[in-house]
């Protein structure tokens, strides 16, 4: 694969030049727009006198100017997708030098209550989704949140090999995400799915081929009329016949037309994304399911929904005041348009959902495909049925700076329990949150910060950010208890879980938390809990020497002159020297 910062840069240039270049035929072709217009008016002003000529002079203007306007149009929108692309590559090289702290930071998906959302800086400023999040749709965002927050284990490696496959497709995922945010929707597909769902056709078979011969009546009226066999008033009788029928239906059609004006730009914006998965080319199993959801007897659902769109057009044309008038009058155009509408959700509404599913499926997966390409020293972790849960080597925080981040080899076998002490600011919260996010996005599918790594897939949960709560009137000590008996209460269901706590039972003195944290402790042991406990309380590691399952780490600090130094490596035994004092009087505190 290409260097992500060569390919970004190159990708910028190029498509700055083809906006200027655009930009400049959009420039000629204004001037040609004024130029036949002028040119019309004139020719019309001095041939006025021989009307034969004027009105030729006319049409050809006129459609010689609509050509123009047309092309001026197609141009301005090709213009618009590369002046977004050019947006996409400018964030990209600013994401990858470490600036991304402006960005949507999904903190709608924080959940206090989750399996370990709270805990890890998945969401929020500064997060793991602020970081890799590139979905371009509001349903795309929220299946992107849902993938990090599953706790799936099942099919990691068919989510690798589909995430290994986009990040080889690099300009096809930023035209899938540039063609997304270049349509401004207003309502969710969630809504419109709904709407198509619980919808109950109103019109029959035999009012649209009323609707036919009417029409055909019309033409036959207007023939009639023409060559002055029945007199003129016929056709104003006929028109107000016409406007009547319609009258009658005239309230149903203004409800679905309202609808259908919510879903226009949704259908339009899903169908261009469609025909972009529809003509990729996949060899991944995952992605290849995905694209063959989206066929239908033979038919491609972009197909579909175009077809559709032009029915939504169609119906939209009822603004017009002539199509109001004659349209209704003549051809029952608007009783029409509503019975192919109609017939269109009778046979696709169970459909769409499935279809719309696909849309979010690639925009999601695109923000794990572009990650991996972003991150291409980062290594896939090798699915193993074997007992140890964690093997892995130079595994470090992926959202640290690799120039400055310290990586630390970890080796954790099932229901083995690390309880691990160290010097405030050592390391050890960092370390959490660090096993915390191999484990979750090695469940994604993704590649992990580190050179290598065996992983026996296994379920998160985590007690670590526990906060009190005015509005549920609970304390922060029952806080903690209340997410402590969850734990308990899911490993208890299920022994699939990496259990990770930070500093429980903060809300009580520290003889009572000294007690109170190693029977926890060794409740979990009991269960055959698998996990990591970091602490302050060096009590608490007197449990190796009772329990065989649990081993003692710890992340070290030195006083050198005066001077406080962290090395960050994780090491094993326990911590011997703690620097809260020494803080207080570095930062005269005391």
């Amino acid at each position: 694969m290409q260097d992500p910062i060569n390919f970004y840069t190159a990708e910028l240039d190029t498509y700055q030049n083809l906006s200027k270049k655009l930009f400049k035929t959009m420039s000629v072709l204004s001037l040609l727009r004024l130029g036949i217009f002028l040119i019309t008016v004139a020719g019309i002003y001095y041939t006025f006198s021989n009307w034969q000529v004027a009105f030729g002079i006319g049409v050809i203007g006129t459609v010689i100017f609509l050509f123009l306007l047309s092309k001026y149009t197609d141009i301005k929108e090709e213009r618009a997708l590369y002046k977004r692309l050019i947006v996409m590559n400018e964030e990209e090289l600013k994401i990858l030098s470490g600036d991304f702290h402006e960005r949507a930071d999904g903190n709608e998906y924080q959940n206090p209550k989750h399996y370990f959302s709270l805990d890890i800086d998945l969401f929020g400023k500064g997060s793991f989704f602020q970081f890799i999040n590139r979905t371009a749709i509001k349903e795309g965002s929220d299946k992107f949140s849902s993938f990090l927050l599953s706790n799936n284990i099942l099919e990691i490696e068919k989510r690798q090999d589909a995430i290994k496959e986009l990040a080889t497709f690099p300009e096809w995922r930023q035209k899938y995400s540039a063609i997304a945010q270049g349509v401004e929707v207003e309502h969710s597909a969630h809504s419109i799915i709904n709407w198509l769902k619980s919808y109950t056709p109103f019109l029959s078979k035999t009012v649209y081929w009323i609707t036919l011969g009417f029409s055909l009546a019309s033409i036959i009226l207007l023939a009639l009329i023409i060559i002055q066999t029945i007199p003129v008033d016929y056709f104003g009788y006929w028109l107000l016949l016409g406007l009547a029928l319609t009258a009658f239906y005239l309230k149903k059609i203004n409800s679905i037309a309202q609808k259908t004006s919510n879903a226009k730009d949704t259908f339009r914006q899903y169908a261009l994304l469609l025909r972009e998965i529809e003509e990729a080319k996949f060899t991944s199993q995952l992605l290849i399911e995905q694209q063959q959801k989206i066929k239908s007897n033979g038919l491609k659902a972009s197909q579909i929904f175009s077809k559709f769109s032009k029915n939504l057009d169609a119906l939209d044309n009822r603004n017009n005041l002539i199509s109001i008038i004659f349209g209704n009058g003549y051809l029952l155009w608007d009783i029409r348009q509503t019975y192919h509408i109609e017939q269109w959700i009778n046979k696709y509404a169970d459909k769409v959902e499935d279809w719309f599913e696909v849309v979010t499926f690639f925009d999601a997966f695109n923000s794990f495909g572009n990650y991996a390409f972003n991150h291409q020293k980062f290594s896939y972790p090798k699915i193993t049925k074997e007992l140890t849960t964690i093997s892995a080597k130079d595994l470090g925080h992926p959202l640290l700076n690799p120039e400055k981040r310290v990586d630390s080899n970890l080796e954790l076998h099932e229901e083995q329990f690390f309880i691990v002490t160290g010097a405030n600011m050592a390391g050890k919260s960092t370390f959490l949150r660090t096993v915390a996010l191999h484990i979750v996005m090695a469940n994604v599918g993704l590649p992990i910060c580190a050179k290598e790594s065996k992983y026996k897939p296994i379920k998160l949960i985590t007690s670590m950010r526990t906060t009190d709560s005015l509005t549920d009137d609970s304390s922060y000590f029952f806080s903690e208890l209340t997410r402590l008996k969850f734990v308990v209460d899911t490993i208890e269901n299920d022994k699939n879980y990496f259990v990770i706590l930070d500093e429980i039972l903060k809300g009580t003195n520290s003889t009572d938390k000294a007690i109170g944290s190693r029977k926890f402790v060794e409740k979990l042991v009991k269960q055959n809990a698998t996990g990591i406990i970091a602490t302050h309380d060096l009590s608490l590691t007197e449990i190796e020497s009772q329990l065989e399952a649990v081993k003692n780490y710890y992340f070290d600090a030195e006083i050198i002159n005066d001077e406080l130094y962290f090395d960050y490596t994780l090491k094993e035994g326990v911590c011997q020297n703690m620097n809260a004092s020494f803080l207080l009087k570095k930062m005269e505190i005391i």
